[in-house]
């Protein structure tokens, strides 16, 4: 154990994984989006499994972190379950439901106005599998591509009060 922690301090983690309970963990992905993990790592009786466990969470998600969180959170499974941490369930995020709000305005917008989502793509300069997944609140996407759809449909990014 102790040489496969060695390799762990070797690298720089960017994710945050803390114990909130014995099955809970709070995961902090590399741009501030917490998850939580249904796991047994706060089981353990053993601080120095339980860092250990932490640890390769932390290097599974920093691995495998992506902007579209679908992808991430499959990719995440597969790793965990390949590097023996035994995973029982994972939320999509915090920031999903405003992933979803955001994607259905602008599928609303789009829809309104009559475009077809390949041809709105095509404005943008996007894969239209990509506004696909950003309009299902699947894809988080930066504020240059947000400010371009926006922009294409006649709209601003504004901030409003909640």
């Amino acid at each position: 154990m102790k040489n496969n922690h060695k390799v762990f301090s070797d690298r720089e983690i960017k994710t945050k994984a803390n114990v909130l309970d014995s099955k809970i963990v709070e995961v902090t992905a590399p741009d501030g989006e917490v998850f939580q993990v249904l796991c047994q790592v706060g089981m353990y009786m053993s601080q120095e499994i339980r860092d250990y466990e932490l640890r390769m969470i932390e290097y599974i998600f920093d691995k495998n972190y992506s902007n579209d969180k679908e992808l991430m959170i499959n990719n995440i499974w597969r790793d965990a379950m390949l590097n023996g941490i035994s995973l029982m369930g994972m939320s999509s995020g915090n920031r999903q439901g405003e992933r979803t709000r955001i994607g259905n305005r602008i599928r609303q917008i789009r829809t309104e106005r009559g475009i077809e989502a390949r041809d709105l793509a095509s404005l943008v300069g996007i894969d239209a599998a990509n506004l696909s997944r950003i309009e299902n609140g699947k894809y988080s996407v930066g504020i240059d591509i947000l400010s371009k759809i926006a922009a294409s449909l006649g709209k601003k990014i504004d901030l409003v009060d909640m």
